[in-house]
């Protein structure tokens, strides 16, 4: 048993799926591999999903009962589906906005088989006022979160780019959701509001929202964290974030759940990259209890 293991931490560490793009994206490993990877080679027994290593499966009972029977026969638990790339639940244009919403209902319908608590969809929206955006983001989401809510399933809205990756923004459009089932993922990166050229994911980044005052902001709402990692210093910490920082403020929060593991690197191999965050949170959790 681990030091972490032992002063029982107030997280449970999960993985997300997206520490493995590159080779899931090169078919060196599929969505079927992933959650019996993370038992046997990291122990990690929670994992979250990107749907986008299953798109074509949400309404493939069969393929849903395989993926769950690999997770009980391992002993893993699935905790949450990331949903890309079905539109933006935010988008300004009504009509675009109402299909966002019916494209992520076969993923509700997905997370309630394979027994996730919870989805994460985007907010975010090219073009229009925050306020503009903020308002459809109301709509979307709350039209959205009422269908999930008749299976018991979490709507969540990451700081993910555009207005989302700011923390006062977020928490007010919470504020106007103000639905149980409705909450926040903090994610220690992408806190970048503004990029050159003025596209929410491409360029450089030119002006970014302060990561600690974000995930403080956020974390009154949290139903999840997405500790991100990119680099490493020669004494295991992560560069780009003070972990023992953040963990403070997550800690203080009063939070009690589920941190995800989310590595993405250039310049550091996957498995490499899993290894030290897990590390690094063991670490974090031995010392703060």
């Amino acid at each position: 048993m681990s030091i972490a293991e032992q002063t029982h931490p107030f997280f449970e560490i999960s993985l997300a799926e997206w520490s493995f793009h590159k080779m899931l994206f090169a078919n060196e490993i599929s969505n079927l591999d992933f959650p019996v990877i993370a038992r046997n080679t990291y122990g990690i027994s929670i994992v979250e999903y990107v749907n986008l290593f299953f798109k074509d499966k949400a309404n493939d009972t069969k393929y849903l009962n395989e993926l769950l029977k690999r997770c009980n026969d391992n002993g893993v638990k699935n905790h949450l589906i990331m949903c890309d790339d079905e539109g933006t639940l935010a988008d300004i244009d009504k009509k675009k906005r109402m299909q966002a919403v019916e494209n992520h209902y076969k993923w509700i319908d997905a997370a309630t088989i394979l027994g996730c608590a919870t989805i994460r969809v985007n907010a975010f929206s090219e073009g229009g006022s925050a306020q503009d955006v903020q308002s459809a983001a109301v709509e979307g989401i709350s039209k959205l979160a009422e269908y999930a809510e008749k299976v018991g399933i979490n709507v969540v809205i990451e700081n993910h780019g555009g207005y989302t990756s700011n923390g006062e923004w977020i928490v007010d459009l919470m504020r106007h959701i103000n639905k149980p089932n409705v909450g926040t993922l903090p994610d220690f990166g992408n806190f970048c509001v503004k990029r050159e050229g003025g596209d929410i994911w491409r360029g450089k980044c030119i002006e970014e929202y302060d990561r600690y005052k974000g995930v403080f902001e956020m974390m009154p709402y949290a139903k999840g964290v997405s500790a991100k990692a990119q680099h490493f210093d020669s004494d295991g910490n992560c560069v780009e974030t003070d972990y023992f920082k953040m963990f403070k403020i997550i800690r203080d929060s009063g939070f009690r759940g589920y941190v995800g593991i989310e590595f993405s690197s250039e310049d550091t191999g996957e498995d490499e990259g899993v290894r030290k965050t897990k590390a690094l949170l063991e670490k974090v959790a031995a010392t703060m209890g």
